[in-house]
C-alpha cells in the first residue's frame, strides 16, 4: 500500500517524528507548518490523507478541516486530527468540522498506522466511485461529488449489538435525536437482522457475552448484503489490540468507554452521512450512467466509457508515478462460433464470456466490451507480473468449461488470447498503451492462440 500523506504541524519535532514513522512504511510525505500552506498544497497536489494539528498560528486545525470539507475538490480527503487536546468537547468539535478521526498525542505507533491504512483503503474505494462520477458529469451528477451534506435530513437506521440492557438504554437515548435504534443482545440474531434491513450503521460492543465481537465484525464484512454497512466498535480502556484488529478487519470507527454521548452522536452521524454519500453515488451511477456507458448484451462497460475513463486513470497514474496495466482479450475463432451456432449462439457465448471476465478480474479493475468479441480490462496500481497472473486466471476460466448454446443445448468449447501492456515509467497516453496491448494480443494469436503475451514498449 502506498499513498501521499500531508503532515500539518507548526512544531518541527512533531513533523519529523510523524514523517519518520510514515516513511518507514513507504508512504510519500508532504509537510506544512500552518493551515494556509496546507490548504494551498491540497488545492494544487493530490493528497490521500491529512494528519492535522489543531493549535497552529493563523487559522487553527478546526477551520482548516472545515474549509477542506466544504470544498468539493478536497472534501473527499480523509482528515485525522493529531493533537495534544484531549477533552471530549475538542474531539466532538473536530468530528463536527468533518474530521474522519481524532488521535491524541503522544500517538501510539500501531494505532496510528492501522488507522492511516484503514482510511487510505476507504479513500481508494471512494476515489474510484468519484472518478466514475466525474466521467459522467454531463449526466448531471455534479451534486454527488461532495460527501458532507450538513445535518441528516432524516433519522438513520442503526443496529446496536450490546448484551447489557442498561448500556443499550443509555446509548439509544444518546442517539434518539438522529437515529432509529434497534438494540439486540444476541450476536447471531444481530447478523440476520443486519442482513434483513437497510441499516446505515452497526455499533458492536466488545463486551458481548460468550462471543467474540471481532467474529461478528468479520461476518458482517464478508456477507454481500452487509458488506458496505459502516461499523463502529465500542471497546473498554486497555483493549487497544482489539481496536487495532477491528480496524484491520474493516471496522470504520471506534469509541472507548466511558462513553461521551456527544462523541457517540458525532461519530455515528459521520458514518451515516458517509454511507448515504456512497449509496447515492452507487445508485446514481448504476441508474443514470448504465444506459450510456454499458454494453446492453454483456452488462460490462462499453467502449464509450472506456475511451473517457481510461484517459483519466492513465493521467492519474502518470501524475502519481503508480503502475497501471491493461489487457485486451479476444475470443478465439469467434466467426466460426457464429457460423456454426448462429448469431444467437454467438450472443450466448459473449454473455458467458463477460461473466467469466467479471469472475476472473478483481473488484477494483475496470472490465469493458471493446467491440465485437474483444474485451479490455484496466487494472490500476497493477504491475506487469500481477497483470499476467490475472490474465492467466481469465484464460483458464474460459478454457475450463464449454459454453452452453441455449437454443440447442450444445456445449461449445471456447478459448481466448490475451495481450498485456503496462504503463511505462516515463509516462504515455491511453491510446499508446492500448496499441501496445493490442500488439501483444496479435502476437498471442500468431503464436497459436489460447495464450497470454505481454508487450514491451
Amino acid at each position: 500500500m502506498t499513498a501521499r500523506i500531508l503532515v500539518v504541524d507548526d512544531i518541527p519535532a512533531n513533523v519529523k517524528l510523524l514523517e519518520a514513522r510514515l516513511l518507514a512504511e513507504y508512504f510519500e510525505v508532504l509537510t506544512a507548518a500552518d493551515g494556509m500552506t496546507a490548504l494551498a498544497i491540497c488545492d494544487q497536489t493530490p493528497v490521500d490523507l491529512i494528519l492535522l494539528d489543531i493549535m497552529m498560528p493563523g487559522i487553527d486545525g478546526f477551520e482548516v478541516c472545515e474549509r477542506l470539507k466544504t470544498n468539493p475538490r478536497t472534501a473527499h480527503i480523509p482528515v485525522v486530527m493529531v493533537t495534544a487536546l484531549d477533552q471530549p468537547a475538542d474531539r466532538v468539535r473536530g468530528l463536527k468540522a468533518g474530521a474522519d478521526d481524532f488521535l491524541t498525542k503522544p500517538v501510539n505507533d500501531l494505532q496510528l498506522m492501522t488507522r492511516v491504512k484503514s482510511l487510505i483503503r476507504f479513500k481508494a474505494l471512494s476515489d474510484e466511485l468519484r472518478l466514475r462520477a466525474e466521467t459522467a458529469r454531463d449526466m448531471g451528477l455534479e451534486t454527488l461529488l461532495s460527501p458532507h451534506q450538513g445535518k441528516l435530513e432524516e433519522p438513520g437506521l442503526v443496529l446496536l449489538v450490546e448484551s447489557r440492557a442498561n448500556t443499550q438504554e443509555r446509548m439509544s437515548r444518546a442517539l434518539s435525536g438522529v437515529a432509529e435504534i434497534t438494540a439486540i443482545a444476541d450476536p447471531h440474531a444481530a447478523l440476520f437482522e443486519a442482513a434483513d434491513k437497510p441499516y446505515e450503521l452497526v455499533i458492536v460492543s466488545s463486551s458481548l457475552e460468550d462471543y467474540d465481537p471481532l467474529r461478528l465484525c468479520s461476518q458482517l464484512r464478508s456477507l454481500e448484503r452487509t458488506r458496505f454497512i459502516p461499523m463502529l466498535v465500542v471497546a473498554e480502556q486497555g483493549e487497544e489490540q482489539l481496536v487495532i484488529r477491528a480496524l484491520e478487519l474493516g471496522v470504520n470507527d471506534y469509541l472507548l468507554r466511558p462513553l461521551d454521548p456527544n462523541e457517540l452522536l458525532a461519530r455515528s452521524v459521520t458514518q451515516i452521512r458517509r454511507k448515504r454519500y456512497s449509496d447515492k453515488l452507487r445508485a446514481s451511477l448504476s441508474e443514470s450512467v448504465e444506459f450510456a456507458v454499458t454494453d446492453a448484451l454483456t452488462g460490462l462497460n462499453n467502449r464509450r466509457y472506456l475511451d473517457t475513463h481510461l484517459a483519466t486513470l492513465v493521467d492519474r497514474s502518470n501524475r502519481r508515478g503508480r503502475p497501471l496495466s491493461v489487457l485486451i482479450t479476444d475470443i478465439d475463432h469467434f466467426k466460426s462460433i457464429n457460423d456454426t451456432h448462429g448469431h444467437e449462439g454467438g450472443d450466448d457465448v459473449l454473455r458467458d464470456f463477460a461473466r467469466r471476465v467479471r469472475g476472473a478480474v478483481r473488484g477494483a479493475d475496470l472490465a469493458c466490451r471493446y467491440g465485437g468479441e474483444e474485451f479490455v480490462v484496466v487494472m490500476p496500481d497493477t504491475t506487469s507480473d500481477i497483470a499476467a497472473q490475472v490474465a492467466e486466471r481469465l484464460r483458464e476460466a474460459v478454457a475450463a468449461a464449454p459454453f452452453k448454446i441455449s437454443a440447442t443445448g450444445v456445449a461449445a468449447p471456447v478459448t481466448t488470447s490475451v495481450g498485456i501492456a503496462t504503463l511505462e515509467a516515463g509516462g504515455e497516453g491511453a491510446e499508446a498503451l492500448l496499441r501496445r496491448a493490442d500488439k501483444a494480443l496479435y502476437q498471442a494469436k500468431n503464436d497459436g492462440r489460447n495464450r497470454v503475451v505481454g508487450q514491451a514498449a
